[in-house]
């Protein structure tokens, strides 16, 4: 049975906090050099929340933004989703957060899919469109992980920034909108990258803040190899559901996390590197945030255009990964 709505994203919406770090401000808190960084990441400045600014605090003008450009207000808004994995606290969600500052009634709720946040909510939310449960949803990727980062740990502390990129997920009965998603998962590997503490797995206590494990934790070249073969793998699975071909996309919103992934996956995907979207030099890895916002950059820059086929593709800690393909 063909259903009875398509699902399309009709606003976005970012927000990036004021306070930038390049690569020249990190060389003073930890031995490395903006060279060493740029060559090896792509990255040269990051922005980092203020210490009274969380994730729904930069949640809500992306949000704000993305609803206004979608045309509704925020008692249009039937669901929010925020994916994050820097919350502002493990419960109340930072969804419920974001409602209240919204003044929206609605329900809420946060994914936890890492970097994979906004490509897994967005599909969750195509669904709940698609179905006619839900007329308009609201999905925010939204991070201030620096708050997680130990600066003393050089192989990660050059990695991040913070951030919020939003859209609104409303029907659509045009030939544009959400086509396919593609969503994996690997427990297995959950390892290569996580923050140890702060859960039941391992509650806080002196021990384990003593111990740094509250910190985010990275195999860097263990999950360089796994992030080129899945986002590669989603990619071409998601294509492969409306019969297209890695020719066929206007434009790759991949995760930011570093420029060499970038191009690895552009090689395997023999895709010209200009028809793929980054920003990870300005922003460095901002997790849920960076597809969002790099989405929102393409968009508004004219580099998307009307009709054309956009995937977006991330991975992250789980390990997750996902892509979504979408007609413009």
């Amino acid at each position: 049975m063909t259903a009875p709505y398509r699902a399309a994203i009709t606003g976005l919406g970012a927000y990036l906090p004021e306070k930038i770090l390049t690569n020249f401000d990190i060389e003073k808190i930890v031995e490395t050099s903006d060279e060493w960084i740029r060559t090896r990441t792509g990255i040269r400045e990051r922005h980092v929340a203020a210490p009274d600014q969380s994730s729904s605090d930069l949640a809500l003008p992306a949000a704000q933004e993305a609803i206004k450009n979608a045309g509704l207000t925020a008692r249009d808004i039937d669901l929010i989703i925020v994916a994050t994995v820097s919350p502002d606290m493990l419960f109340p969600s930072t969804a419920c957060y974001l409602q209240a500052k919204l003044g929206a009634s609605c329900g809420a709720f946060d994914m936890a899919a890492a970097c994979s946040g906004f490509p897994y909510a967005v599909a969750v939310a195509e669904g709940f469109v698609k179905s006619g449960l839900y007329k308009n949803v609201l999905v925010v990727g939204a991070e201030a992980i620096t708050k997680f980062i130990n600066w003393k740990d050089r192989s990660t502390c050059v990695l991040f920034g913070d951030g919020a990129g939003a859209a609104v997920i409303s029907r659509s009965k045009d030939g544009h909108g959400l086509l396919a998603s593609n969503l994996g998962a690997d427990g297995n590997e959950s390892k290569i990258l996580q923050i140890p503490a702060g859960g039941s797995m391992i509650p806080p206590s002196e021990e384990s803040v003593r111990n740094g494990l509250h910190f985010l934790r990275m195999a860097g070249p263990e999950l360089f190899k796994i992030a080129v073969k899945t986002m590669e793998q989603a990619v071409r699975e998601v294509l492969k559901h409306e019969n297209l071909e890695v020719k066929d996309i206007h434009c790759l919103i991949p995760h930011q996390a570093n420029h060499r992934i970038l191009e690895a996956v552009a090689n395997r995907l023999e895709l010209p590197l200009e028809k793929i979207f980054i920003n990870v030099d300005r922003y460095g890895n901002m997790s849920s945030a960076s597809t969002a916002v790099a989405l929102y950059e393409a968009v508004k820059t004219g580099v998307i255009k009307k009709g054309d086929y956009v995937v977006l593709v991330a991975f992250g800690g789980g390990l997750t990964w996902a892509a979504n393909l979408i007609k413009w």
